[in-house]
């Protein structure tokens, strides 16, 4: 009888097990969410990001914490703000020691995967396999890392990335068990170059300019109009593929020798000047751009077809989004790093059968906060030893958002000096308004976002949004204490080099 009882249990278990969701966690660089046509792009088309949004649910609102690459995916991973779990800027070191939801996955029976960018100096910890770029990787051709070394990899990234999980889904998987895979992207980062099948994508036709890209930054603080990503004057000769990549092939530098070189005769051949000259630039940026983003979506319809032919699409969660928003020439940049919208904002959209209605498009506050407790809310984890910062999306997915969800939510950014020079700030977003705090020039700005969506005026010293400034004022304290934000207190400035001990020199005759 209990030999019977005992078998009877496991039979259970195991039924239980086997019903337990996938988790598939799509990722990309800079992907912002204008360059979706989920989100309505005048500029291009995504038929399979789409894909994932028509049969789940598109986020209308997700915020990143920190607009920044690495200390987004450290947000991700440990469900905490960048100043507790200790990657504030890119410069940072990631302490995998510390609780991270894939350790809690695989505690919970789950195989877990990572291919692709890390981005996080120190090697993945709590993943069962794992074969990542070396810092932010290049486009072509990458080095790999792994528990067993590093290996150069002929072809293109995006490409290589999804073979790599493709390959572990099919064959490096033990098939009884739930996963947890997370295939993440270099592109479309910084200098954007196209894979061979889409180099004159788009070569027919002029992008629209974006309504603030002649911006003069004299609606606000000075912190705007000190940066530097403008398309207009910081593009490099790299970025604007007027200089060979250096490491092609041969058979690749061909292919892309062939797609350039008439173009980039016919620009030198026009000898642009003015704004003429700056369209021409964010033409070419823009345009390699969105080159590669029809990689990574041409890439994510590999994956969705393989789940569809392979029988996993019906238990399996696919979730897509990138590490923060991006600017696609509004205010006449490039890069993030600002609580402005576009890069503040970031894309999110997930599937899952029987659980989230197909179509549904969701305006609740939600973040890359949430998204660790969320893949633990899926796989069953109910007990986290060290408390997480966000919340679970999983009964936003059921439609069913808590009462008590957020209204508002709170932004820090602290890489600076640094690239860009983009100023220190944090700030509160509600519904109606934004309030941003540059705060080592002591400066604020206050956006009507119904009045001014683009941001373009701040009305911070207008009395009549006085009591308005002193209860977002408030509002801000609080989630600073809420979240146990201490005072930045670092220096602006970077500390002088110490100069190198000169070499003794050699008193032998």
């Amino acid at each position: 009888m209990k030999l019977y009882t005992l078998l009877l249990t496991l039979a259970l278990a195991g039924t239980a097990f086997a019903k337990r969701p996938n988790i598939l966690f799509i990722f990309t660089d800079d992907h912002g969410y204008q360059a979706i046509s989920a989100y309505g792009s005048n500029r291009n088309k995504t038929p399979n990001i789409d894909r994932i949004a028509s049969e789940g649910v598109r986020f209308e609102n997700c915020f990143v914490t920190n607009s920044i690459c690495g200390p987004s995916r450290a947000v991700i991973l440990t469900g905490k703000h960048s100043h507790i779990n200790g990657f504030m800027t890119n410069g940072n070191r990631f302490n995998g020691e510390q609780q991270t939801f894939p350790k809690l996955l695989q505690k919970k029976g789950y195989q877990t995967a990572i291919f692709g960018k890390w981005h996080l100096k120190s090697d993945p910890t709590g993943f069962d396999i794992w074969k990542v770029l070396l810092g932010q990787g290049p486009y072509y051709n990458p080095p790999m890392k792994s528990v067993e070394g590093t290996k150069k990899i002929e072809g293109y990234t995006t490409d290589i990335i999804t073979d790599l999980s493709l390959e572990w889904l099919k064959e490096g998987r033990d098939k009884d068990k739930p996963f947890m895979l997370m295939c993440q992207h270099k592109a479309p980062h910084r200098n954007w170059q196209p894979g061979p099948d889409h180099l004159n994508l788009y070569d027919d036709i002029e992008m629209p300019y974006p309504e603030t890209f002649w911006d003069d930054y004299k609606g606000r603080t000075i912190a705007a109009s000190t940066q530097a990503m403008t398309v207009a004057n910081h593009l490099s000769a790299n970025d604007l593929k007027l200089n060979q990549p250096r490491n092609l092939t041969s058979a690749q530098l061909q292919t892309w020798n062939a797609a350039y070189e008439p173009k980039n005769k016919a620009f030198k051949e026009a000898k642009l000047e003015g704004k003429e000259r700056i369209k021409w630039q964010y033409q070419r940026y823009v345009k390699d751009y969105l080159r590669c983003v029809a990689s990574v979506d041409d890439n994510i319809g590999r994956i969705l077809k393989y789940l569809d032919q392979s029988g996993l699409a019906e238990n399996t969660v696919v979730i897509y989004s990138s590490d923060q928003g991006w600017y696609l020439g509004e205010h006449g940049w490039y890069d993030k790093r600002w609580m402005y919208e576009e890069s503040f904002k970031t894309p999110l959209v997930a599937r899952w059968p029987g659980k989230i209605k197909p179509g549904t498009v969701n305006r609740d506050f939600v973040s890359n906060l949430d998204f660790a407790q969320t893949f633990l809310d899926i796989a069953g984890v109910k007990e986290i030893p060290e408390p997480m910062q966000g919340r679970s999306l999983v009964p936003v997915f059921e439609g069913n958002t808590p009462e008590d969800w957020r209204k508002n939510f709170y932004y820090h950014y602290y890489e600076f000096p640094g690239a860009h020079s983009v100023r220190r700030h944090y700030g509160i977003r509600t519904e109606k308004y934004k309030l941003i705090h540059f705060y080592n020039v002591k400066a604020w700005e206050l956006f009507d976002l119904q009045k001014d969506p683009n941001e373009l005026n701040s009305v911070y010293a207008d009395e009549k949004y006085a009591g308005t400034v002193k209860s977002l004022k408030e509002e801000l304290t609080k989630l600073r204490t809420l979240y146990k934000v201490p005072e930045d207190t670092r220096p602006v400035k970077r500390a002088p080099k110490k100069p190198r001990p000169k070499k003794q020199q050699n008193n032998k005759k």
